[in-house]
């Protein structure tokens, strides 16, 4: 029994190392762990690559975003904030969607990869070390006006949704609650959010002092769409508690190289909470 508990003991600790800023004095010599951009080995790309006929659908610009059309103020917005759970059968509207996205993981300004020509971001609407920003953003659809049920993925470079895979409308809220613990409410949002994460982005910069800075970006996102919830006059609540293989597998990445790190559903919320 003692060794059991001081296996667990020191699992905790090791656990917790994550935490931590580095302990220069106990990390292995720089040279063993040179990040793959001190090599000279080529960056990789800003956003998942997709194909050139893949269905595309037109957000709307951020530009048409303002204090009209989202009348509520920062301090409302961080007062009242608080997870959601009860959610009607009201849809989000596209512009409503449009401005989640935004505000989670919108571009603020890009650049141009001169070694190949294309557009990058540079920066967001959420920090991220060395502007990295290793995340991309799912969508399990089921309630947006003028949008068809599906799992779709932001493409904040060019401000659209790419169309992933069609879903079973009759059973997929059933799914989504299985897939969340047996939490009923996630199955009756308008959208259920998936953040993954691709390491490697942030590898190819920082190495092995990538897994600190990870778990906290994931954090500023989701913060946001909290607020930006509040702002519609929608419901959100975070979820950790999660089935990994079948969250990947559902919006079909590799659970390696990229993997769900955090998921949150939304929807409009009901008159009475």
């Amino acid at each position: 029994m003692e060794t059991r508990k001081e296996y667990i003991k020191e699992l905790f600790k090791k656990n917790r190392s994550i935490l931590k800023a580095p302990d220069w004095a106990t990390m292995p010599p720089p040279e063993d762990w040179e990040s793959d951009q001190q090599k000279g080995v080529e960056e990789p790309p800003a956003q998942k690559v997709y194909a050139k006929d893949a269905q595309i659908t037109n957000l709307i610009p951020h530009t048409e975003f303002n204090s009209k059309n989202f009348p509520i103020s920062l301090i409302e917005a961080i007062t009242n904030r608080r997870s959601r759970r009860n959610y009607s059968e009201k849809p989000l509207t596209l512009k409503e969607l449009s401005f989640l996205l935004y505000t989670t993981q919108g571009v603020q300004k890009i650049g141009i990869d001169e070694r190949h020509g294309q557009k990058r971001a540079l920066k967001r609407t959420v920090p991220s070390g060395g502007s990295r920003h290793p995340f991309e953003t799912y969508l399990v659809v089921q309630r947006v006006e003028n949008l068809s049920p599906g799992i779709y993925r932001y493409l904040a470079i060019e401000e659209k949704l790419l169309f992933v895979k069609p879903i079973e409308e009759t059973t997929i809220g059933e799914t989504l609650s299985r897939f969340t613990n047996d939490q009923t409410f996630s199955g009756r949002s308008a959208v259920f959010f998936i953040w993954t994460v691709t390491p490697y982005r942030t590898e190819w910069r920082y190495s092995l002092i990538s897994y600190r800075t990870i778990p906290i970006e994931v954090g500023h996102i989701c913060q946001n769409l909290y607020l930006a919830c509040e702002a519609i006059n929608a419901g959100m609540c975070a979820i950790l508690a999660y089935d990994q293989k079948g969250i990947d597998d559902l919006i079909g990445v590799d659970g390696e190289e990229e993997f769900a790190t955090y998921v949150a559903p939304v929807g409009k919320r009901k008159e009475k909470e």
